[in-house]
């Protein structure tokens, strides 16, 4: 089999490449072979109108105006194991052997069994803490540290601005337990719950060096937020938190000479929270940013800049190093993965998901300033219902205030239940949870309505999460549209069917494909244009990809 040159010609040999055994071979068997051997380099020769892989033999580079034996060398690739897609000081930093990272999904479905894998498997697990109780969070950690070690974790903390006491009683606990990595996400500003959590973890080592021994990863995708993640806290933070005694005078000291975050995470169009972003122009100007606050900083360690949201397939990781990604960051496809908090009718649907099957819909934890997230709208009616209560809150000052037909239609479809008889669970709960939430809803009508409808928002991603038969309809599954583009390359193999999918399987074919891809590109730009057939693409089984990545 020969594989045309093409039309225009080819740029001229690089060198020249001797046999000492056999021939070059041009099938597609050993074209994969080779370039899906990550840890050897590749010789790509001229071979009559074609090219071929060279196997064996010597190679000279530069032109051989005398050479009559062997063959014109087209392209080299150099040996591309995926440890060296990132940034080699993430990985050392974060005790890891691959720049890749599952994100945290609230409710626990970024579970303790997905966090416990990629720790096993030299990657980087966040426990989804956000929406659960400090006992819930407080065991996961306890958990972690008894099978991990010292291996590494980390653990979300979610801004909560409808929820500071509880978003500083993570913190809290998060310190109390000894958390050294923390994922923050949603956060629309610093809290002093983020910094304390920053600053009451630095010390002076023996040299009198500063050491910060809690890492921040922040999740964002504003330059706004970036900036304030990428700078020192505010001084006025600093001392407000000094002052409460939550971090001595020195650690303040400390912390202003550090960025709050020692990484920031690029999050593009992802699923759950999100301003859909496209990652294509976002990374890029994060990036740059980070730059020029280094620069005007000088800290000691760059702080490094991922990528999330849109992360699915070889492509999509290639195209996230290539761009200067330090780390990819997945969280959908996650979701439909065995080792998730989620269900088994949750994962058939997020399967069967295409890219334009999802939605934006009112968040839970911010329902009342209009902050939106993206979900699955294939199979399921939450969206829209979950519209049409923020319609009703934005539109009346008390449930009272809502039309009585409309009224009757919201505790017939949506709570299923009386408002008052929701009302008082709604009560039970904030009892336990923060009692001044109450407090408000006494006195603010309008606060008790949005309390009970953020009841229903609440519990309809707890329902899918459970698989609850009766309430499939309002199943809440934060997706985004990288869902259809993973089910798209899946198709037709071993993890079209969600039964199959792990999260380290998953982790080790993107991976290795986005090896791959990275390969092909620069074949292509050598002028070395090879059909698929040359290339191994599709999903391997995760024994033989886990061996591939060995060899």
């Amino acid at each position: 089999m020969t594989h045309s040159a093409g039309t225009f010609g080819s740029p001229p040999a690089i060198g020249h490449w001797t046999p000492t055994g056999a021939p070059p071979s041009d099938t597609p068997e050993a074209f994969r072979s080779a370039v899906g051997d990550l840890r050897s380099p590749v010789v790509i020769v001229r071979a009559g109108t074609g090219f071929a892989v060279a196997r064996g033999g010597s190679a000279a580079l530069g032109a051989q105006p005398g050479a009559k034996d062997g063959y014109p060398i087209a392209a080299y690739l150099p040996p591309l194991p995926p440890e060296q897609l990132g940034d080699p000081s993430f990985l050392r930093d974060q005790s890891l052997r691959y720049p890749y990272m599952t994100g945290a999904m609230a409710n626990g479905i970024a579970s303790v069994e997905i966090v416990e894998a990629m720790s096993r498997a030299g990657m980087l697990g966040s426990f989804g803490a956000a929406g659960q109780s400090l006992e819930r969070i407080g065991a996961a950690i306890d958990r972690l540290k008894a099978n991990l070690g010292t291996a590494p974790y980390c653990v979300n903390l979610i801004h909560s601005p409808n929820e500071p006491a509880h978003e500083m009683a993570t913190a809290e606990l998060l310190l109390k337990k000894g958390t050294l990595l923390v994922e923050a996400s949603a956060y629309l500003d610093l809290t002093p719950a983020i910094v304390r959590y920053r600053a009451a973890g630095f010390r002076r080592d023996a040299t009198g060096a500063a050491v910060p021994t809690n890492r921040v990863i922040a999740k964002i995708s504003r330059v706004e937020v970036a900036t304030k993640f990428l700078s020192p806290p505010p001084e006025k933070i600093l001392r407000e938190l000094v002052a409460a005694g939550h971090i001595t005078e020195q650690q303040a000291v400390l912390a202003a000479q550090f960025p709050v975050a020692d990484d920031v995470t690029v999050e593009a169009d992802s699923g759950g929270h999100t301003d859909n972003r496209p990652a294509i122009t976002l990374l890029p100007t994060i990036l740059a940013l980070r730059d020029r606050l280094q620069a005007q900083f000088q800290y000691a360690i760059p702080p490094r800049v991922g990528l999330a949201g849109g992360i699915a397939t070889p492509a999509s990781v290639a195209g996230a190093f290539a761009m200067g990604a330090a780390f990819v960051v997945t969280g959908s496809v996650n979701q439909a993965c065995v080792e998730s908090g989620s269900s088994d009718p949750v994962r058939k649907m997020l399967a069967e998901a295409g890219q334009a099957d999802v939605t934006m819909a009112p968040a839970a934890d911010m329902f009342e300033m209009g902050v939106k997230l993206q979900v699955l709208k294939r199979g399921t009616m939450f969206a829209m219902r979950a519209q049409k209560l923020f319609d009703l809150y934005r539109g009346y000052t008390s449930w009272e205030a809502i039309p009585e037909a409309e009224r009757v239609q919201v505790e017939k479809t949506h709570l299923r239940a009386t408002f008052q008889d929701v009302w008082a669970l709604t009560r039970e709960f904030w009892a336990k949870r923060e009692p001044g939430q109450l407090q408000r809803a006494e006195a603010d009508p309008r606060h008790r309505m949005a309390l009970v409808f953020r009841w229903y928002l609440g519990l309809s991603s707890r329902w899918a999460n459970a698989g609850e038969p009766g309430r499939q309809v309002d199943y809440q599954v934060w997706c985004g549209p990288a869902m259809g583009a993973f089910n798209e390359w899946a198709k037709g193999s071993h993890l079209e069917h969600p039964k199959n999918r792990t999260v380290v399987g998953v982790a080790l074919n993107l991976l290795y494909g986005a090896c791959v891809v990275t390969r092909r590109a620069a074949l292509r730009q050598q002028g070395v244009n090879l059909p698929d057939g040359c290339f191994p693409l599709a999903p391997l089984a995760t024994d033989e990809v886990a061996a591939r990545l060995r060899a």
